[in-house]
């Protein structure tokens, strides 16, 4: 279970800012402990628990990258042609049988082991060939560099090195770069535990009946998706009405099997919003709400947990409250949720980078607060890549999603945006990935 303490988010104001959220994450989460060997096929979306070092130099020998003749290059004349007889032949996975001598070239086919005394490659297209009775000879030009199209031992990677430094989310690319140094299995952090409810006594399962003034859930399948896609194992605990007794019962049981317990709805400071209620009678509730729009009113706390073993004593779920809104859910998953699930997972923190683009809207917005604004890409007449800001801005839009290809981020200091100003653009692939 993950350790936290009760005051492991604790923030004194008002207004949480999302910087001052992800240091307090940062410095005072602890990552899951548990760690598990697994094969490379089932290694993709695992979090590695320590540094991996190559136990061989990639690539482990010196090798042609091209097809062409393998030659020693001081046998070059510094200017003309220079001829040499080809007295070999080497294909991948042959071993070379002997050194070339002075004058000689090797034929040699991409990925081949260099030659004993060769060191250069021309490629094939580079030279002449001419055949004769005795064999084959080859002219070349000069210029060609010392080392030309060959890859040298460990110039990937040398022997020893961190290719895998621990907190790295393995994908395709770091998969194959184990399995080329000959490595079967990875040493990864154990897969975190998640619970998710919706609240509300309005919210009906999609399918079910449903009433003149209830709405379908969208907001468990959104947050479902969200974290299978980061590598979380997710327990669907259904819709909870408006009950604090019962709110509380169903979020303490959550908590003795989970990692983190995420609710939707109910964290407003309504009459009718009693999630803030039911956490705090069972754990503790340091903040719930985070100046970014949408979606201010999210929560963040620790249940406490009954232990499962006694070396489990210290153990609770941390504890995720988000709006009710599904635009809004699906903002604060990304800037706010998965920044603590990569620190629960230890994961090394993901940098966001927004990308320029250009705005072809005019925007005005509160000091001191985060807004994330859905946009549209397109190619203005000039050609250069500009937002378009969907024509509706509600967080229950859920079109505005659809419809769109990512966020403009405005910063906390900025209060208004005129068409043609330079906007950063952070794309859904960049946010849930």
């Amino acid at each position: 279970m993950a350790q936290l303490t009760d005051d492991c988010f604790a923030f004194s104001g008002p207004l949480l800012p999302l910087a001052e959220m992800e240091r307090l994450i940062a410095e005072r989460i602890v990552p899951v402990a548990q760690t598990e060997r697994v094969p490379l096929r089932s290694a993709r979306g695992r979090v590695t628990a320590a540094d991996l070092k190559a136990p061989v130099d990639l690539p482990p020998f010196d090798n042609s990258a091209v097809d062409g003749y393998a030659i020693r290059h001081a046998d070059l004349k510094t200017s003309g042609d220079t001829r040499f007889a080809v007295v070999g032949r080497l294909t991948a996975g042959r071993r070379p049988d002997a050194a070339v001598q002075p004058g000689q070239a090797v034929r040699i086919f991409t990925g081949a082991a260099m030659p004993a005394g060769a060191d250069t490659v021309f490629m094939q297209e580079d030279v002449t060939v001419q055949s004769t009775e005795t064999g084959d000879s080859i002219t070349a030009p000069s210029g060609l560099k010392l080392g030309a199209n060959r890859r040298l031992a460990g110039e990937d990677v040398p022997a020893g090195n961190v290719v895998l430094p621990a907190g790295t989310v393995l994908e395709a690319q770091h998969i194959a770069l184990a399995a080329a140094l000959g490595i079967t299995e990875l040493e990864v952090r154990r897969r975190l535990t998640v619970a998710i409810f919706s609240t509300g006594d309005e919210v009906v399962e999609p399918g079910a009946a449903r009433g003149a003034a209830a709405i379908y859930d969208a907001n468990r399948y959104l947050l479902s998706a969200l974290l299978e896609r980061l590598g979380a194992v997710v327990t669907d605990l259904g819709i909870l009405g408006d009950d604090p007794d019962a709110l509380s019962a169903a979020l303490a049981k959550a908590a003795v099997w989970h990692d983190l317990v995420i609710t939707s709805g109910g964290v407003s400071a309504g009459e009718a919003d009693h999630v803030r209620s039911a956490v705090e009678r069972i754990g503790s509730l340091v903040f719930w709400r985070v100046a970014i729009k949408p979606g201010r009113p999210v929560a963040m706390g620790v249940i406490r947990a009954a232990p499962r073993k006694a070396y489990e004593a210290n153990s609770g779920a941390a504890f995720v409250g988000l709006p009710g809104n599904p635009v809004a859910v699906f903002v604060t998953f990304v800037r706010v949720v998965k920044p603590l699930l990569l620190r629960l997972s230890g994961a090394r923190p993901q940098t966001l980078m927004a990308l320029p683009v250009r705005a072809a809207f005019a925007y005005k917005k509160k000091k001191d607060r985060r807004e994330y604004v859905r946009v549209a890409l397109r190619r203005g007449a000039d050609g250069e890549v500009e937002a378009v800001k969907h024509p509706q801005d509600g967080a229950g839009i859920l079109t505005s999603l659809t419809e769109t290809d990512g966020l403009l981020e405005f910063p906390e200091d900025v209060t208004s945006i005129v068409a043609g100003d330079r906007v950063g653009f952070l794309s859904y692939a960049a946010l849930v990935g």
